[in-house]
């Protein structure tokens, strides 16, 4: 009877220090997930740009993900040439200075690409969380079309018609720079939809901005159709490898809180 009284009384004992050391854990947890990027050192990759969320390992491969460029003669580089000739022809003023405008890709001013159209500003003042998002991933989006660009060379649209494009300063660099998919594109489809997903409300507006974004490639005479079709598929292989990314998952989280506490403040 005795021994079968302390059997019970082990039992019970391990099972109360099983769901205290369970209790800690999810404490631990709980107080890891509480770190943001806001409280930590992000080093730079290169001047001005942070060091993205994706390890190079991560990185979705563009090589692997699209295919070759729309080859000279074929009907998909038809289409190409014939998009880029209605651009260049277009004399729509306004949405050429905004195309000049969407180039910018530093920060702060890379925030008034969305700015424009959302209903609670971006800013470092203002919504920390989420202005530290965006600069992360603008490298993780950045960086996953390099693979197809490096390994394509494909030449920009204006040194095949040569017209003029809207940041001729940038000629130079951009004859190097492979033209397919484009970068910007990925960068600002990927903004576009992780800003979808912390302003729900304001998604569809948010979307069209980040299409017109790259479009505004296409109006500045740099990219070709097919650079930006697959660009923005780049920009959403990165967001979906990013939301396996635990420092990410708590980032976004935060950027949420930070807006529905903005909105709730403007309510009162």
């Amino acid at each position: 009877m005795m021994k079968k009284k302390y059997f019970k009384l082990q039992l019970f004992t391990a099972i109360v220090l099983s769901v205290l050391m369970l209790s800690c854990t999810q404490q631990t947890a709980k107080d890891e997930q509480a770190v943001t990027s806001l409280s930590k050192e992000i080093k730079e990759i290169h001047k001005g740009i942070l060091e993205g969320y994706l390890s190079e390992d991560e990185i979705p491969n563009s090589l692997e993900l699209v295919p070759p460029p729309p080859q000279e003669g074929s009907a998909a580089f038809k289409l190409d040439q014939e998009i880029a000739a209605k651009y260049v022809a277009m004399d729509d003023e306004g949405r050429k200075s905004q195309a000049s405008k969407d180039v910018v890709l530093s920060f702060p001013e890379a925030t008034e690409a969305f700015n424009i159209v959302l209903d609670i500003k971006i800013s470092e003042e203002n919504t920390p969380n989420l202005y530290m998002i965006m600069r992360r991933t603008l490298a993780d989006a950045g960086l996953s079309t390099y693979a197809a660009k490096n390994h394509y060379q494909r030449q920009r649209p204006f040194m095949v018609n040569n017209t003029p494009t809207c940041t001729p300063d940038e000629e130079e660099a951009l004859r190097k720079d492979g033209s397919y998919p484009s970068g910007h594109t990925s960068i600002g489809w990927a903004w576009a939809l992780i800003l979808s997903e912390v302003f729900p409300d304001q998604a569809d507006v948010i979307l069209e901005r980040g299409k017109e974004f790259g479009i505004s490639r296409n109006v500045c005479n740099v990219h070709w159709h097919s650079d930006v079709v697959y660009g923005r598929m780049m920009g959403a292989a990165a967001v979906a490898k990013l939301h396996a990314n635990a420092q990410f998952v708590i980032d976004l989280e935060a950027a949420k809180q930070e807006i529905i506490s903005i909105s709730k403040s403007k309510k009162e």
